[in-house]
């Protein structure tokens, strides 16, 4: 009887490292951890980011670092990034966006990363869209930050739990300053403020399309 135990024990566990290794199938990595290649800063502040231990670092004036390794705009996708916050750090995750040369993007959905930065909207939240006060993850401490977006469905998931969902109604418009409606297009990363520091690493994604 023990031994049945045991191989069950083994089966089980081994089932487990199979199954957490499957949750990574089909993602592509959309960086090597050494360069920008595939990735383009906006004009304004360029000096903002930086890279170290393999990571995107966002220090400084607002500039925004856009994704153009594909030119295949992503459309229904799971991406996933891991970040990491310095005490009152804002920043953020766009979709659906383009390149832009300077100020906020004005195209697709910003995916806030927030913990204790003044402003109350937090991580997770698609700002200005779904709004969430509560904080689910810790400053100096990694996290993943997951968004999927299928049809009219964008959801974000803060290591592995729902923070906020979004299902866009029948007849969304785009806005006049700010899109924020699910269409295409590519991702971004935020560096917010000089007095922010962001790091955002191991960026990933699935088409889902």
């Amino acid at each position: 009887m023990k031994r049945i135990i045991i191989s069950l024990l083994a089966a089980s566990i081994t089932t487990g490292f199979a199954l957490a290794a499957d949750s990574e199938d089909g993602f592509v990595s959309l960086m090597d951890g050494k360069t920008f290649d595939g990735w383009k800063t906006a004009k304004e502040s360029p000096g903002t980011w930086k890279i170290e231990d393999g990571a995107f670092v966002a220090h400084g004036p607002r500039c925004h670092l856009f994704y153009v390794g594909d030119t295949k705009p992503f459309k229904d996708f799971d991406l996933k990034v891991d970040v990491m916050t310095e005490p009152g750090s804002n920043g953020g995750i766009y979709f659906d966006t383009k390149y832009q040369e300077e100020g906020w993007p004005k195209y697709g959905f910003e995916s806030q990363v927030n913990v204790t930065h003044t402003d109350w909207i937090k991580t997770g939240s698609l700002y200005g869209i779904v709004n969430t006060g509560l904080t689910s993850c810790q400053d100096k401490k990694w996290w993943t930050q997951e968004i999927i977006v299928k049809g009219n469905t964008a959801t974000v998931k803060v290591d592995g739990k729902v923070v906020v969902q979004y299902v866009e109604p029948p007849g969304a418009e785009a806005g006049k300053d700010f899109t924020r409606k699910l269409d295409e297009g590519t991702f971004a990363l935020q560096g917010h403020d000089p007095n922010s520091t962001i790091r955002y690493k191991n960026i990933r994604v699935k088409r889902l399309d």
